[in-house]
């Protein structure tokens, strides 16, 4: 009988023992986990601006799960870059993109902003292609002296792959001068060139896919063909956002980061297929037709992580253009990768 307590006292003890370790293990994974868990979001609701038939990578990035728990609130739509990051300046949304140089203007102007991903580019699916209609007599850079072209707002992407054309043929400044730009909402370009409000539009996407299928209208040059593939703009965040809203900032650039990367990796049908959804369920009564033209991001580096490479072309050409001064701005001042889930140094596929 004594043996028989003796063994039943030592299984006591030994399940005592055991249940001391499997909580030391549970309160040692608390730990562990409190030590990867997620700094808590110094703000929770990101204030952007939209494109009508169009899906933006902070739209995708929230529908994809990677803003979780920010919450994303549209204030409207826009179709200028430059318009967007002005807003962005001014406080009214919190988050916007546009093409470098104007971003690079901004900055020389004191705006206290920075570029934190690239976003779109130019590829040999996506890029923006100067149309002139078939009978059109201009075949040369020099022949659009005295021309219109029709671009979607001046001072942006459209604008200076134009005078980057007309310099590498040889254009003079005064000759270039010579040269309409015309802001015409992109739905129109088309028909404004067809109409002979203007010799040239420039046209991308959907509306270069249906006018050329349309016939009439020739190709007089490519982006592509000045510059190769590149990415060609980014979005920006208040350097004040940055500093109150670090684990913010951090948290919704790293979603638009792999929201990028998801999109340069996924089959095209299935990007479009998720496109097309989101359209559908957010209901701003607008047409999607356009998504089924879309072909890739045209953003040339993994997730959007931008080089000084990328922004060095617009600060020369700034330069030459006498509207910054030598050493005015540093590349490397403009941006920062330090949010972006694929920066440099960090290995984000192993989180």
């Amino acid at each position: 009988m004594n043996a028989i307590i003796r063994i039943l006292r030592a299984r006591r003890a030994a399940a005592r023992r055991a249940a001391r370790l499997l909580l030391a293990g549970v309160f040692a994974l608390g730990l562990i986990a409190s030590a990867f868990a997620e700094p808590p979001l110094d703000k929770t609701e990101i204030r952007y601006q939209g494109w009508a038939g169009q899906v933006t990578f902070t739209e995708l990035a929230e529908d994809l799960g990677y803003l979780a728990p920010l919450k994303l609130k549209w204030v409207g739509n826009t179709i200028s870059g430059p318009q967007d990051i002005q807003t962005v300046v001014t406080g009214d949304i919190d988050v916007g993109g546009a093409f470098y140089g104007a971003i690079i203007k901004l900055i020389a102007a004191k705006a206290p902003i920075k570029a934190v991903v690239g976003y779109y580019g130019s590829d040999s699916n996506t890029y923006y292609g100067y149309f002139v209609k078939d009978d059109s007599p201009i075949k040369t850079a020099r022949d659009l002296i005295g021309k219109k072209v029709a671009v979607n707002t001046l001072g942006a992407h459209l604008e200076f792959v134009l005078r980057e054309y007309l310099a590498r043929n040889g254009l003079s400044a005064g000759e270039a001068k010579q040269v309409t730009l015309v802001a015409v909402p992109p739905v129109t370009g088309e028909q404004a060139l067809r109409q002979g409000q203007v010799e040239v539009s420039a046209l991308s996407g959907v509306l270069r896919d249906k006018a050329l299928e349309r016939g009439g209208i020739r190709s007089l040059f490519n982006d592509t063909d000045l510059f190769g593939q590149f990415t060609g703009g980014a979005y920006v965040l208040r350097e004040k956002f940055i500093k109150d809203n670090p684990n913010t900032a951090r948290k919704l650039v790293e979603g638009i980061s792999r929201a990028i990367q998801w999109a340069q990796t996924t089959p095209p049908d299935e990007v479009r297929a998720r496109f097309d959804r989101i359209i559908a369920e957010r209901k701003r009564n607008e047409d999607a037709s356009s998504i089924k033209y879309w072909k890739s991001t045209g953003v040339a580096s993994k997730g959007g992580v931008i080089s000084d490479a990328e922004l060095q072309v617009w600060v020369d050409w700034l330069v030459k253009d006498g509207l910054l001064k030598p050493g005015q701005i540093k590349a490397s001042d403009t941006y920062t990768n330090e949010f972006n889930y694929f920066r440099p140094g960090k290995t984000a596929e192993a989180r």
